[in-house]
Parts: structure tokens; C-alpha cells; sequence
């Protein structure tokens, strides 16, 4: 029941993203690490999604967000490799908007951050780069729905009017 209801959630925001990335004529891309994919296959499942939607990074080993991204060497649970993933992904998908997830999925700690520690970057639309650092309960699976649902959040507000 929560599964289904979390799924008609995901399924609201994208078609609202849809909407509003048609009617702004935004382009959408994504960067992810611990979503592994889930992020970039609900806008792909978006209405007219081809219109909008650029495509994705899944840069889930470090060595990819450091070579591919730029992000700096070291931890990569942080701020920067999340602004860096998410400014790279615009850049080399050709998007107006993108937005990137880092974090740890658990159900061990990583880096020295507890298992649903989530940083998210969203750039583009003519604003500066917005980070948020999150804090999601649950196991692995959990942590990422909460992660696709936080991001997908982030992208509408990006792409709607006065967002």
C-alpha cells in the first residue's frame, strides 16, 4: 500500500514536471549516484518525455563523478560533488535544468555519514545552484524512493513559474 501510494505520488510529479516543462520549454537531465537509475527512469516514463527530457548520468562509482563530473577528489557524500554533479550534467546533456543526488543508501554508514544522508544540487533556470542536505529514514530501497521524490520535487520548482 505505501509502495503503490509512493509510486502514484512519483507518478503526479512527473506529469506535472511534463506540464510545466512544456509550457516554460525547459529541458531536464539528470546526475545520480545511490539512485542508480530510478531517478532518470520516472521522466522517462513522463508524458512527451522526449520533448524535455535530455537523459541522465548514473555516476554511482566515485572515479565516474571525479573524471566524468568534476567533482573534487575525496568524500563524495558533499556539497561540492553534488553542485558539480549537477552543473556537469546540464552542461554536457544540454539541459536547462538538471539536478544530482549523492548519498549513502545504508544500510551501513558511508564516509562517516549515516545510512539516508542525501545531498541534492539543482541548477539552471536562470537561478543560481540550490543544494539541500537531507536526512531520509528506512532501508536502502526507502532511501531511495525518498531521494527520486525529493529530486523530482526539486526539478518542478525549477521549472515552474516563479519557482
Amino acid at each position: 500500500m505505501v509502495e503503490s501510494a509512493l509510486e502514484g505520488r512519483v507518478d503526479r510529479l512527473v506529469e506535472r514536471i511534463a506540464e510545466q516543462a512544456a509550457k516554460a520549454g525547459a529541458s531536464v537531465a539528470v546526475a545520480e549516484s545511490l539512485t542508480g537509475g530510478q531517478l532518470g527512469a520516472a521522466l522517462a516514463a513522463a508524458p512527451d518525455s522526449g520533448e524535455w527530457f535530455r537523459g541522465g548520468i548514473i555516476a554511482y562509482h566515485p572515479e565516474v563523478k571525479y573524471e566524468l563530473l568534476g567533482a573534487p577528489r575525496g568524500p563524495v557524500v558533499t556539497e561540492p560533488t553534488a553542485v558539480a554533479m549537477a552543473e556537469s550534467a546540464a552542461r554536457l546533456l544540454l539541459a536547462d535544468v538538471a539536478v544530482a543526488v549523492t548519498g549513502v543508501g545504508g544500510p551501513d554508514p558511508d564516509e562517516g555519514k549515516p545510512a539516508g544522508t542525501v545531498v541534492l544540487a539543482v541548477t539552471g533556470g536562470g537561478r543560481p545552484t540550490q543544494v539541500e542536505h537531507l536526512s531520509f529514514s528506512g532501508d536502502p530501497i526507502e532511501v531511495m524512493q525518498q531521494t527520486v521524490e525529493q529530486a523530482l520535487e526539486a526539478v518542478l520548482t525549477r521549472v515552474s513559474p516563479g519557482g
